[in-house]
């Protein structure tokens, strides 16, 4: 999920002008070169609801220090990673942590009110540096300065309980292509009875807007126009994405009748095998085993139904400007370990499997097809837990469908459009029209006053 909102002055790396002449390395000695004892904190650390994770995490934590004498991780372990509601304000009151997550949509934000650390110099740390898809590095770079460690990347596709739908007469191997579809799937599944719900969907939180967003894309319309200076969202495509939420709410009663607000509503409920189908990327069925407890053979995602563009986005983990030289580095070290070594971190898959994680779901393109990318695949499909085949359908559509980018002030225009997916999906009477119409008059004073 989730993405977006962010908000002191950097402190610029203390570069020697030989240093900055020379090799390109940090003109300090590393924190782990035995200088002097450095502490970093690290965001991202699993909850203690997911305790084999966390202990995963905590080995490698362990690993690293060993690897890395003199240096001393402290985790934080705020699910997930990123929040939009408290972002902004421990960013502004400088308690993030030395290596923080940014989504893709605050990177330009972040980047241009100096709250990210210029790690140019430091970018050789990252091993495997040259290997990130470029198009991924020019998101965290600026004026030919480097702010950012690229680290997910995703695609939205149609995640689903394959179950259920054995149990509603529907074929797993053959999901639905079109919202026609999506909408009968869904009314067999709810049709199961004992709190079954065909298709599940956020209404706040922001998710609620972000959702809608993810619809509106897919059915070829945007939240903005070209110039991003208005509202586009008012629009036939809009129409149709709240048409059809209402019409599976309230005519066909597939569903549900419980709001879900924030992120980890839908997901506790899919973990829970009671819902059918939910808009999602990969790392949803990721999230649904290992932090909600889905059993690790229910699910499948599939492309987008009847695709024109796919809401692409994705994460990279900045520096806090606070760091010092040693702190940066050994920041970049872990980033380095941890997200960005094969087979090790997050890509031992042969530990994943060991936890009972689905590995075999396509969850991270980042790397693309580099040879990084490609070690990183043979790895994943050699440890899987999951028939890989689960995922073709949606591996398939990825490649094909276009990629579209969250909008500008993604998270102030998703409140805004929380408004009208909350009031089609809590009031049988709502007026689309209105509601499309209120959104957009908010969304343009925004605009207006963001300049």
């Amino acid at each position: 999920m989730q993405r977006s909102t962010g908000l002191l002055l950097v402190t610029a790396l203390s570069l020697t002008a030989t240093a900055a002449c020379g090799s390109g390395e940090p003109a300090t000695p590393s924190a782990s070169g035995g200088a002097k004892a450095v502490s970093i904190t690290v965001a991202c650390q699993p909850a203690k609801s997911a305790p084999k994770e966390r202990q995963a995490w905590d080995d490698d934590v362990a690993a690293y220090e060993k690897a890395h004498p003199g240096v001393t991780v402290k985790s934080t372990d705020q699910q997930p990673c990123f929040d939009p509601k408290t972002f902004g304000p421990k960013l502004a009151g400088g308690q993030l942590e030395t290596a923080f997550m940014v989504p893709v949509t605050n990177y330009d934000d972040v980047i241009a009110k100096g709250q990210a650390l210029d790690i140019t110099a430091y970018t050789n740390v990252i091993k495997n540096w040259a290997d990130l898809r470029a198009d991924h590095k020019e998101l965290v770079t600026k004026d030919g300065k480097v702010y950012g460690v690229p680290n997910v990347h995703y695609s939205v596709g149609l995640v689903y309980n394959r179950a259920l739908f054995t149990k509603a007469g529907l074929d797993p191997d053959n999901p639905p292509k079109t919202w026609a579809e999506v909408r009968e799937a869904a009314k067999k599944i709810a049709g199961l009875g004992g709190g079954n719900v065909g298709f599940g969907e956020y209404s706040g939180g922001n998710t609620g807007g972000w959702h809608f967003t993810q619809a509106l894309y897919g059915r070829g319309g945007s939240v903005l126009t070209p110039d991003n200076k208005q509202a586009a969202f008012n629009s036939p495509e809009g129409k149709a994405v709240l048409q059809a939420l209402h019409d599976m709410r309230w005519t066909d009663n597939s569903m549900g009748t419980k709001l879900l607000v924030g992120w980890e509503s839908l997901m506790v409920a899919m973990g829970s095998g009671k819902v059918g189908m939910m808009l999602g990327a990969p790392d949803v069925v990721t999230d649904v085993v290992t932090k909600f407890k889905g059993k690790v053979d229910d699910y499948g995602i599939t492309g987008f139904p009847e695709a024109k563009a796919s809401l692409s986005g994705g994460e990279a983990f900045m520096i806090n400007p606070k760091a010092t030289p040693e702190e940066a580095k050994a920041a970049l070290e872990w980033i380095d370990f941890r997200y960005n070594t094969v087979g090790k971190g997050r890509f031992d898959f042969a530990r994943g499997k060991s936890l009972g994680n689905p590995v075999g779901v396509p969850d991270n393109a980042v790397f693309g097809d580099s040879p990084t990318g490609q070690a990183i695949q043979a790895d994943r499909v050699k440890n899987a837990s999951l028939p890989v085949t689960n995922y073709e359908s949606y591996v398939q559509a990825a490649g094909t469908v276009p990629p579209k980018a969250e909008p500008l002030f993604a998270q102030e225009l998703y409140a805004i459009l929380d408004v009208p997916m909350s009031g089609v999906l809590s009031r049988k009477d709502a007026s689309i029209d209105q509601l499309l119409k209120d959104a957009e008059t908010k969304a343009n004073s925004v605009l207006a006053a963001k300049g």
